[in-house]
């Protein structure tokens, strides 16, 4: 499990890119990269990190599925991820 911070963090920075999403789109589209760089450098949305949705794992992420590969394999071998069986053959 991350720390309570890095999670707030995180979800800080998705708000803040979420804020400037328009304005970012539309200084880009205009060309006006002078006041681009005067936004927040949080409202960049590749500062964004993935991670996972119960743990806050941020490696081993699975996009699919939005948790970590440790928190899906626990989750599929207790059958509560629909449709997901171990492997035989």
């Amino acid at each position: 499990m991350s720390k309570k911070s890095i999670i707030a963090r995180q979800t800080k920075r998705e708000k803040m890119v979420d804020k400037y999403a328009e304005l970012r789109k539309q200084l880009k589209a205009e060309g006006r990269y002078d006041e681009l760089d005067k936004l927040p450098r949080n409202a960049s949305p590749v500062r964004l990190k993935n991670r996972c949705k119960l743990t806050g794992r941020p490696k081993g992420y699975m996009r699919m599925f939005g948790i970590s590969r440790v928190a899906f394999r626990k989750m599929a071998n207790e059958g509560k991820i629909p449709g997901i069986t171990k492997a035989s053959w």
